[in-house]
Order: C-alpha cells, then sequence, then structure tokens
C-alpha cells in the first residue's frame, strides 16, 4: 500500500479528497485534523513524518480566512510559513513528496492577462504574503514537491462564499455582490482530483503549478449563477469593491494560465459552470 499523510483534514479540500479517496485502493490515505497533528510543533511534524512510510504529504492546513489575516498576523505566518517549513523540512529528510496548496493571493492583481507560474508575485496582505513565504520554504528545503496555486475554492464542504450565498438568500430578498474582482470559481473536489492524479502519475514533474476551472466571472457572475441553478429568487445587486470594505485587499483579477498543468498531466479542466452544477448536487 502505499502511504499518504493529509494535513487539515477537516478543511473542505481534505475532505473532497476523502470523498475520492476511496477509488483508490492500492493507497492508504491517514487524515490528521489541526487536533490530531499541529503543524506548527516541529517536534511533533518530525514525529509524525517519521511514524509511517508515507510516500506523499498533501499538505491542505493553511490559515485562511484573509480578513482575520490583517487582524492578527503572527498566527497566519505559523500555519502558512513556519508550519510549512517544519513539513517541508521532514519531508526531505524522509524522502517525502510534498503536495503544498498555495493561493492566487500571491499576485497583486493588476495584471490584465492569465497569471504564469513565472509571472512576479507582488502579495497584497498578510494571507498573501505568508502562502508566498510558505511557497519559498517549500522550494528551498524540498527538492521533490508540486506546489499548486488555486483561487475561488467553493465545495459542499466547510465555509465558503457558495455556501454563504445559500445561507444569506434564505434571510435576505437582495445581496450586494461585488462585480469588479474578477477570477475563477474552483471546485474543491476538482482540485482534489487532479492532486490524486499527480499521486498516481508520481514522476519527477516538480515545481509550480497553476490550477482552477475553466473560464472567468466575478463574484456577482457567481452569485448570479448559483441562485439561477438552485432557483433562488434572491436579487443580486453588483457593487464596487469600496462599496464593501473589508480589513484584507484581494486582487482584482486572479485569473490563472493553466496550460503548463495541462500539458504535464495531460489533464482537460472543467468549466466552473459545469462544476458548480455538478457541486449543487450535493448541497
Amino acid at each position: 500500500m502505499i502511504q499518504i499523510l493529509v494535513t487539515g483534514g477537516n478543511g473542505q479540500l481534505a475532505q473532497c479528497l476523502k470523498s475520492l479517496s476511496e477509488n483508490y485502493k492500492n493507497y492508504q490515505f491517514t487524515f490528521f485534523s489541526r487536533e490530531d497533528f499541529n503543524i506548527v510543533n516541529e517536534e511533533e511534524v518530525k514525529r509524525v513524518l517519521k511514524s509511517k512510510n508515507f510516500s506523499f504529504c498533501i499538505n491542505c492546513a493553511a490559515f485562511t480566512n484573509v480578513d482575520n489575516c490583517e487582524l492578527n498576523n503572527e498566527a497566519p505566518d505559523l500555519v502558512n510559513n513556519k508550519g510549512v517549513k517544519y513539513l517541508a523540512t521532514a519531508c526531505k529528510e524522509n524522502n517525502v513528496k510534498l503536495v503544498h496548496v498555495s493561493t492566487d493571493f500571491v499576485f497583486d492583481g493588476n495584471q490584465s492577462i492569465p497569471y504564469k507560474e513565472t509571472d512576479k508575485t507582488n502579495p497584497l496582505g498578510v494571507y498573501g504574503t505568508t502562502k508566498l513565504l510558505g511557497e519559498e520554504a517549500v522550494q528551498n528545503t524540498c527538492d521533490a514537491f508540486y506546489i499548486l496555486r488555486t483561487s475561488w475554492l467553493y465545495s459542499e464542504f466547510g465555509n465558503n462564499f457558495l455556501k454563504t450565498m445559500l445561507r444569506l438568500s434564505e434571510t435576505r430578498p437582495e445581496l450586494g455582490v461585488v462585480f469588479d474582482q474578477v477570477g475563477t470559481p474552483t471546485y474543491a473536489k476538482d482540485l482534489a482530483s487532479i492532486i490524486l492524479t499527480i499521486i498516481k502519475e508520481d514522476n519527477d514533474a516538480f515545481g509550480i503549478y497553476h490550477y482552477s476551472n475553466e473560464g472567468v466571472a466575478s463574484w456577482y457572475d457567481f452569485a448570479i449563477a448559483i441562485f439561477s441553478l438552485k432557483n433562488i429568487n434572491t436579487k443580486v445587486l453588483p457593487i464596487r469593491s469600496e462599496q464593501y470594505p473589508t480589513p484584507a485587499t484581494r486582487p482584482s483579477y486572479s485569473v490563472f494560465d493553466k496550460q503548463k498543468i495541462k500539458d504535464v498531466f495531460n489533464v482537460t479542466l472543467p468549466h466552473w459552470r459545469t462544476s458548480l452544477e455538478a457541486c449543487l448536487q450535493n448541497v
């Protein structure tokens, strides 16, 4: 059996991995929640990585509350940066290949064409900065790693934009949603699927990859699609970002160029609306 360690076991991505892992009969997945395995404890990280003959570690653990990151930068730095370095070091020492999930927030969103893996990073806030430091820790520590940057992640699990829209629609006849932030909604189950493809391929095409669903949308477009597909009558009003001030500044453009991952792993990526329809069948 090929042993796979998954951190952040209670998060939406890990839960999507768990739902798909049943189809991988020759792989044994060990899912650790934050309570089971704290990646910011260096000694615990060393002990867990030595405890079993793991072939891969999938790091889904992250401090992802973007606004809270601005209010308390110590916690996100511990999880998104230092904890990642501990993991990367332990993976190297135990010959474990690391799959690390990162974010579009490493970019400032000032570009007008899809971001490639080689484009200059320039995070706007604490979340993006700590995630970028985590990426650099992996690259500077590990020899065998895959960094997957993704964007606008949602699923039937956990807390996310989709779940928030459905919850708010139960009590509000209309909602204001920003239309001047553009990106690609990404179904976490699709990201989980590509991670499992990478593990199954088990090749040495290490490096950074961009992954999202296909297509482009604003948060306003995303909300309209959710309500349309669910036949919800809540009215959606387009608003500018300055009309919905938040502690953290979001990139205004978060569209990825995914040609690298499509070429290397020979995969076809579903359109975001197709994946949204699939997800809504499970909500």
